[in-house]
């Protein structure tokens, strides 16, 4: 029987309602910065607020979406490295909001741990903020869930759930038509698909996160795969602005071989030259350590590609400036074909 003398509260059993009020506390500000036209309200409600017609829509058809980090969350644990990784979170979500034609309005975030570490969980949220003010997206609410004895000392999880908006009738993709054009957008890295293969590699090569990285000995392997996803939200409206934009592809889990089909109608394929553009140094090691063979390869990661944008031919040019102003790295890439799936050139796949 157990000593009557020892009380019992929720905080003995690990659970410290004092440190998430002190959590919310402290992330007001990095919330606060990330505020926008159509934001009603800030953190501490039951529900969070936002007015689309406030935000600049006369009639807008709303779009959700929601993601996680993956397993790249156990290199930045492992590493402490945790100021990125809220980055990748809102990437995650709102490249794929963009590809509906969707601007992103405001964003939530789940924080799951088993003890809750104020300043570990501060350092993830300032980088959700981070994030959400390079979309444009305000961060408007969330959940801070401390559960005893479901994760490992250390260990938390993430989840990120973002709503856009587009006017009625400028959803995309639209009118993809053999002929057109396929852009492809440069990725800074690894993004946040196929961790749980870049673990199994890194472990087979023998490097732990602290050694130099093979492919960038000037920075640590964990410092180098935790570049965060790149956000290509603000670039990608800007072409659609532009006009001659007819679908776009985020290029996550699944690669090009599983993403581009999802926004071409059925009899159209897409034809790739993987020649068309330099092949990052991550991927080269990647394969060679992992003898990955082409369709691995392009069916597991971006290799190099983190966005797809379909244009029509006499946009294309166009198109590319526009996403070039914005600072993009725009290789063409190929072209919509007859047929079905993706095609590569030279048997890449």
């Amino acid at each position: 029987m157990a000593d009557k003398t020892d009380k019992l509260s929720y905080a003995a059993s690990g659970v410290d309602i004092d440190a998430g009020n002190a959590l919310v506390q402290a992330i007001g500000p990095a919330a606060a910065r990330t505020a926008r036209a159509g934001t009603m309200a800030g953190l501490g409600g039951f529900g969070a607020l936002f007015d689309p017609r406030a935000a600049g829509y006369a009639d807008p058809v709303l779009v959700a979406a929601t993601d996680g980090v993956g397993t790249k969350l156990r290199i930045a644990i492992d590493t402490g490295r945790l100021g990125t990784v809220g980055i990748d979170l809102v990437a995650m979500c709102v490249n794929d909001l963009v590809c509906q034609g969707a601007e992103p309005l405001f964003f939530l975030d789940y924080f799951a741990t088993g003890k809750l570490d104020p300043g570990a969980a501060a350092q993830v949220i300032e980088g959700i903020a981070d994030g959400c003010a390079a979309a444009g997206c305000a961060l408007i609410g969330g959940e801070t869930a401390e559960m005893p004895g479901m994760y490992a000392a250390g260990d938390f999880d993430l989840a990120g759930f973002a709503v856009g908006a587009a006017e009625r009738g400028a959803l995309l993709p639209r009118d993809v038509a053999e002929g057109d054009v396929i852009l492809g957008l440069a990725s800074d890295g690894v993004h946040s698909n196929g961790f749980s293969l870049v673990r199994r590699i890194a472990e087979h090569a023998g490097l732990g996160w602290a050694d130099p990285a093979p492919f960038a000995p000037e920075t640590s392997l964990g410092a180098s795969l935790l570049t965060p996803t790149r956000l290509y939200v603000r670039p990608a409206l800007a072409a659609i602005r532009a006009g001659g934009v007819r679908a776009l592809a985020h290029i996550t889990g699944g690669g090009l071989t599983e993403n581009l089909p999802r926004v071409l109608p059925q009899g159209l394929a897409a034809e790739i030259d993987p020649g068309a553009w330099p092949e990052p140094p991550v991927f080269a090691w990647l394969r060679e350590v992992g003898e990955l063979d082409p369709a691995e390869m392009f069916k597991t990661f971006n290799c190099g590609i983190g966005l797809v944008v379909v244009v029509a031919p006499d946009a294309a040019v166009r198109a590319a400036a526009r996403l070039a102003e914005a600072g993009e790295r725009v290789h063409r890439i190929g072209r919509v074909v007859a047929g079905d799936g993706v095609r590569y050139a030279s048997g890449a796949a």
